[in-house]
C-alpha cells in the first residue's frame, strides 16, 4: 500500500447557516452537501451557496447524472435537483449506521460507518448485491475512472483511501492533517476530491493523486457513470 499526506487545495467555510457537513456529491457545476435538515448546493468557483432544499439530509449524497439521492437514517430519497421534490424512496440495508453514498455503473454504493462495510445496492429496491469490508470506520464513498475511494474517520483521524472494489484491499491512502476529518467524499471527475468537514461546517478540496499508468496498475479499468458521491 502506498501512503502519503493529503494535499489540501482549498477550504470553504465555515459555511453560513450550516452546523455540519455530511454527504457530498457533484453535478458537474455545483457541490451538493447534506447539512442535517437540509440539502445545499455550493458553487465551487465562488464559494457561494446557490440552493437549499428542506429535506432530511444527515448522511450520504449521490448524483446519477439526472437525480440526487439523499440518505437520512434508514431511508434513501430520490430527488429532482431542480425542485427538491421527492420522486421515490427506498430502504437502506439493515443494520443502520449508514454514512456515505455514491453512484456508479447504474448502482448505488452505501457505507455503514461502524460496521466498516460498503454495500453495492439496487437503486430501485435497495437489495444488497455485494459487500466490501474495511478495517476502519467508513464515511464518504466515491468512484472516479473505475477507482473506488472512501473516507475514514476513527480516533479523530481521517484518511482518503483507494481500495480494490472486489477485495477491499487498500491500494493507496492519503492521510488528512490533524484536526481535519472526512465526513463525506466526492470526486470532480478529475484531480480533486470534495471532502465534507463534519462539525467544522467546512468543505475542502484535496488533490487526487495522478493515476498510475496501465502497466503499473495491471490494466485499464472501466470508466464509471458521472455523478458519484457520498
Amino acid at each position: 500500500m502506498k501512503r502519503s499526506n493529503a494535499e489540501i487545495l482549498h477550504e470553504y467555510g465555515p459555511l453560513p447557516g450550516v452546523d455540519n457537513v455530511a454527504g457530498v456529491t457533484y453535478d458537474g457545476s455545483r457541490v451538493w452537501f447534506a447539512a442535517g435538515d437540509k440539502l445545499c448546493a455550493l458553487d465551487p468557483a465562488s464559494g457561494q451557496l446557490r440552493r437549499t432544499f428542506d429535506v432530511p439530509a444527515s448522511a450520504g449524497t449521490a448524483f446519477d447524472g439526472k437525480h440526487l439521492f439523499q440518505l437520512a437514517g434508514d431511508v434513501i430519497r430520490k430527488l429532482d435537483p431542480a425542485t427538491g421534490q421527492v420522486l421515490a424512496t427506498i430502504e437502506a440495508p439493515p443494520g443502520g449506521g449508514h454514512s456515505g453514498l455514491a453512484w456508479a455503473e447504474g448502482r448505488l454504493w452505501i457505507a455503514q460507518y461502524k460496521a466498516r462495510k460498503i454495500h453495492q445496492i439496487d437503486p430501485e429496491t435497495g437489495a444488497v448485491l455485494r459487500t466490501i469490508e474495511s478495517n476502519r470506520f467508513v464515511t464518504g464513498v466515491t468512484w472516479v475512472d473505475g477507482e473506488l475511494w472512501h473516507g475514514t474517520w476513527e480516533d479523530e483521524r481521517s484518511e482518503i483511501r483507494h481500495v480494490d472494489p472486489q477485495s477491499g484491499e487498500v491500494i493507496e491512502a492519503l492521510a488528512m492533517p490533524d484536526g481535519m476529518i472526512v465526513s463525506g467524499l466526492e470526486s470532480d471527475g478529475g484531480d480533486r476530491f470534495f471532502c465534507g468537514g463534519g462539525t467544522s461546517a467546512k468543505l475542502r478540496t484535496v488533490r487526487r493523486p495522478a493515476r498510475r499508468a496501465k502497466a503499473e496498475s495491471g490494466g485499464a479499468a472501466a470508466v464509471d457513470a458521472p455523478g458519484e458521491g457520498a
